[in-house]
This record gives C-alpha cells, structure tokens and sequence, in this order.
C-alpha cells in the first residue's frame, strides 16, 4: 500500500517554505550530490515539477537554501565584545534549537565539502555573502585576512565536532575550559582591528 501523501492547502507561500524547508534538513543530512528534487518533493507530499516551479533546478534551489540560513548574519548579531564567547558556545556546545540554528549553513557546506558543483556554488557566492560582510564588520586594520582567519577557526571547530560527536566525550569543566580558550582566540582577532 503507498502512503497517502501529506495533504497540502493551496498557498503558494506556505508550500514554498516548506519546500525550502524540507529542502534545508535534507542538506544537512546529505552531501549536495546525495539529495534529489524528488526527495525534497516527497518529504513535502508535493510533485517534483513544483519544487521545479518554485525554485528551478537543484542549484537554485541550494542556493536558496544558503541565503535562507542565518549564518552570515549570526555571527555579526550580537554584542561585538561577546563575539567570541557568543560564537565558540555555539559551535563547541551546538546549538540550542536544532530548528533555529544559526550555523545551519555551515552544516550544509560541511555535508557538501566533497560535492564539485557544491563547492563551485560556494566559491561563486561565499565572498558577497560571508566574507564582504564580514570584513566590512570587523573593519580596521587586515579585516580581510582576519575574516578568513576567522572562518577557518570556525569551520575547523565546527568540523572537528562533527568527527567527535559533538564533543561528547569532553564535558563539565573541561568543556568549558574549551569554549573560553576557543572564544579569547575568536575574540582577538574581533579586538585586533
């Protein structure tokens, strides 16, 4: 017997979103190779040719996917002089909300790292959406480099929690000794300008 599929209200928006939606967990699952149009369609009860419609094809829609996530304005967010702090909690501890995270794009970049076509939307894309931004914030002297010195610190921690299970086997002071050494190296390079 088929499953009967999700029953789904005529509201153009509502459908979109939730297209983006499922669209965004399955990323975060699945390396940008690994996800089809018609799982993201199946796991919203629609046809394929609507997530077509809606987004055009699986770049567009991945792209989609990167703008609809807070990263780029996540880390700027926020008390300046909390950066550091504010940023190492989240990325050694995760996040709070697994359906509000603010570093969900990284996750997707991170389940993407091996995808070409991934990589070649990122490199089009991550300067005027992360590191323009970013350099512009942190401004004074260097920003540019200490933008990217910046992300790669964050990136590796994040990926290095990913090996580890999320840190799992490092807890109670000690894992907290972590995020305060990771966040007085974030914040340096924030106060270096």
């Amino acid at each position: 017997m088929v499953p009967e599929a999700k029953h789904r209200s005529r509201n153009a928006v509502a459908t979109r979103q939730a297209i983006l939606d499922a669209a965004r967990t399955r990323f975060m699952a699945h390396s940008y190779d690994d996800v089809g149009m018609r799982d993201v369609a199946r796991d919203v009860g629609v046809d394929a040719a609507l997530v077509s419609r809606y987004f055009g094809g699986k770049e567009e829609l991945f792209l989609d996917v990167l703008d609809s996530c807070k990263n780029k304005r996540s880390l700027i967010d926020g008390d300046r002089t909390e950066f550091g702090l504010r940023v190492a909690r989240q990325i050694i501890e995760g996040p709070e909300d697994e359906d509000d995270n603010g570093f969900t794009g990284l996750l997707v970049l991170l389940r993407s790292i091996g995808s070409s076509k991934a990589m070649d939307i990122v490199q089009r894309t991550s300067d005027a959406n992360f590191f323009q931004p970013l350099t512009e914030w942190l401004g004074g002297k260097h920003a540019a480099g200490r933008a990217r010195l910046l992300a790669g610190m964050i990136m590796g921690v994040a990926i290095s929690r990913e090996m580890s299970a999320g840190y799992s086997e490092v807890a109670g002071v000690e894992r907290e000794t972590m995020v305060q050494r990771f966040a007085a190296i974030l914040q340096a390079e924030v106060d270096a300008g």
